[in-house]
């Protein structure tokens, strides 16, 4: 079951999918989409709690963005959490490496882009 963290603000608070709740084929679907490939390389290499949803140089609009965003929070992916009008971010590295062994690891390679 999806967790729901509280949110003080004027929209819903995220909700996440926990990566052992993940199939194969979800996570790799979530990562198919080059899009969403950058923000997960971008969050691998800044700081947990560190990124706002716009701080991200993707080439799409806020809501492509934020279902993107939602993509990854359902693939077990992402963590995003309110902090005043701002929601930040972290990758899920440690959970999505127990679910997925090596996934990361693959997809984060300088190489692989």
């Amino acid at each position: 079951m999806p967790s729901q963290p509280t949110s003080s603000g004027h929209r819903p608070a995220p909700t996440h999918t926990e990566p052992a709740q993940v199939t194969l084929l979800g996570a790799l679907s979530a990562l198919a989409d080059p899009v969403r490939l950058q923000l997960v390389r971008d969050l691998a290499g800044s700081e947990d709690w560190n990124r706002t949803c716009g701080s991200f140089d993707v080439p799409v609009g806020k809501a492509a963005l934020s279902h993107h965003f939602a993509v990854l929070r359902g693939a077990g992916l992402v963590e995003q959490r309110d902090i005043g009008p701002r929601r930040v971010n972290r990758l899920r590295r440690e959970e999505f490496e127990t679910r997925f062994p090596g996934l990361l690891g693959l997809l984060l390679r300088p190489d692989e882009a």
